[in-house]
């Protein structure tokens, strides 16, 4: 029988980043995922990358884990939006000493990072693969028993299990969900001219098409969003025409493309929990809220989640109340619960605002974006956004340890 203060379903990037940053504060914890860990960093590119936002970075340095992916991330020095390729469109470039809007890492890299972190945490136990078989929740305690036979104990238990979140449904939370009629295909790509660490969003009604920078500056990774009907055939390119059709979508700007790694494809869709917490639970990521990937705040929505709790966690338990103490779980649920539901409205607007087909809406559109670009204050907003510089900070998204 094993105590800890707390205990996180689910290694996948923000359980680990939870694990690693609780243990970095001397609170003991667990993480539990029934993965192989060698399937998690298998060698090889599978197309997946992340946009990791500037404060996000700041917190993953502030907790060792960036020390493990120099050279591997290529900052994102623009963010270039337009309606299709028509004039008009938004053009975010950061001051001289704005610093970089954000970095794109390949999720292999970080999981890696995050693993070889994870090694050298001295307050981190990591058991997998093993899975909970059953888990007993009470007003004073939280018990595990493993599938390894193992019993754990904890005063909160904490869900990253991803969009299905197993604990969440037992806890009869309820969700707002839809699936979006869209398909996400995701790959990368080379092209002859350089990416110049910019990040394009380029909207069609029918999804957008995003390229997103990586290292060389020649290569970019593609999240191209299509109908979900015509997902299918458009898989079932051959690699000439599928490129054919991405160079209509890209046109001349990047020269002429070829792939540069495995094509594959996931459905979209939106969920977010009513609430983030019950008796001795948190939930973060996923499992609290899913949004479509038009501005790749998904991650850098979890990672809020992450920086937050602890934050709520270490201080209580500083004050000498239990990491479980419901007075920290709500002070957790209403410093998250509306910055999350913003971002995902937020995002879920956009996807339908541009998805609206016929001229008239995308000569608004274009005007609408004009007007962005002109007015400072709004732009600077939209930056402060992209940045995660939006809303009151945790410590840890500034770079600090709490």
């Amino acid at each position: 029988m094993e105590r800890f203060d707390v205990v996180i379903l689910g290694a996948g990037l923000v359980g680990l980043t939870l694990g690693i940053a609780l243990s970095r504060h001397g609170v003991r914890t667990a993480v539990i995922d029934p993965a192989e860990p060698l399937t998690q960093t298998a060698p090889g590119f599978d197309g997946r990358v992340s946009a990791i936002s500037s404060t996000s970075y700041a917190m993953l340095s502030a907790i060792g884990v960036a020390d493990h992916l120099e050279g591997k991330g290529c900052p994102i020095d623009r963010i270039w939006v337009s309606d299709g390729l028509e004039p008009g469109a938004l053009d975010f470039v950061p001051d001289a000493d704005g610093g970089v809007m954000g970095t794109m890492v390949p999720n292999r890299d970080l999981r890696l990072a995050l693993a070889e972190t994870a090694k050298g945490a001295e307050n981190l136990t990591i058991f997998q693969p093993d899975r909970a078989t059953h888990v007993d929740r009470t007003a004073d305690d939280v018990t595990l028993t493993l599938a390894s036979g193992a019993t754990l104990h904890c005063a909160l238990l904490v869900a990253a299990e991803g969009r299905n979140s197993p604990t969440r449904e037992a806890a009869g939370i309820r969700t707002t969900r839809w699936q979006y009629r869209h398909t996400a295909m995701v790959t990368a790509i080379d092209h002859e001219i350089p990416h110049a660490n910019t990040a394009y969003e380029i909207f069609y009604v029918g999804g957008p098409f995003a390229l997103l920078p990586m290292q060389p500056g020649t290569r970019s990774a593609v999240v191209w969003t299509v109908p979900t009907d015509r997902a299918p055939a458009m898989l079932k390119l051959s690699e000439r025409a599928w490129l054919a059709e991405a160079q209509k979508r890209i046109g001349s700007f990047l020269g002429d493309i070829r792939l540069a790694g495995p094509r594959s494809s996931y459905p979209l869709g939106f969920h977010h929990a009513a609430r983030i917490t019950d008796t001795r639970l948190a939930l973060v990521g996923d499992s609290a809220h899913a949004i479509h990937p038009i501005a790749g705040q998904g991650l850098n929505l979890g990672f809020r989640d992450v920086a937050a709790l602890v934050e709520v966690l270490v201080e209580g338990m500083r004050l000498g109340l239990d990491p479980g103490d419901a007075q920290l779980l709500a002070r957790y649920q209403r410093w998250r619960g509306l910055d999350a539901l913003t971002t995902s409205v937020a995002m879920d607007g956009l996807v339908r605002l541009f998805d609206v087909p016929g001229r008239l809406p995308s000569l608004i559109r274009r005007a609408g974006l004009a007007a962005v670009q002109r007015t400072a204050p709004l732009k600077n907003r939209f930056m402060a956004a992209a940045r995660g510089q939006s809303g009151k900070l945790p410590k840890l998204l500034a770079g600090e340890t709490v």
